[in-house]
């Protein structure tokens, strides 16, 4: 009976190991998110909830608090028409993303890898991700290509 209780007591602590490992294999599996930059005025308070719903999607975000002008430059170097700007602009990976583009739709890019220059939510769309005060209104999320055209790549209502 006592070699039953040790080999008993082995084989669970063996069970827990390997559930372990295999826990810790998948996590491993699981592509890491590209870090996101952003660059953002230091007023814009809805550029720093956009960052805390993009941090809590699991992106590792660095905020950079620039002049409006250099946002601007960095969404122009893109290939962003005016009229398609925000209040931000970041770079994650090779992809440029502008203002309250929600997380889903910035992993479904990274995960498709589609042929554009970035996305971008133009203005900043009540009910966006940082934009959830007051009443939400439909919105979609573009993809721009450096030639300056432009699909609509997500609708929200």
């Amino acid at each position: 009976m006592r070699m039953s209780r040790i080999t008993l007591a082995v084989s669970a602590v063996a069970v827990v190991f390997l559930g372990l490992g295999a826990a810790a294999q998948q996590k491993a599996a699981a592509p890491a998110l590209p870090k996101v930059t952003v660059y953002k005025t230091s007023s814009c308070g809805c550029c720093k909830l956009w960052v805390d719903h993009m941090k809590a999607s699991g992106f590792d975000v660095q905020a950079m608090d620039v002049s409006s002008a250099d946002v601007r430059a960095v969404s122009k170097a893109a290939g962003l028409k005016d009229e398609d700007t925000s209040c931000h602009t970041s770079k994650i990976g090779n992809y440029t993303v502008e203002g309250h583009v929600p997380a889903a739709d910035i992993k479904r890019m990274l995960n498709e890898k589609p042929a554009i220059a970035g996305l971008s939510a133009p203005g900043m769309p009540q009910g966006s991700p940082g934009m959830e005060q007051g009443t939400k209104e439909p919105y979609d999320v573009i993809a721009f290509k450096k030639d300056g055209t432009s699909t609509v790549y997500a609708k929200h209502k």
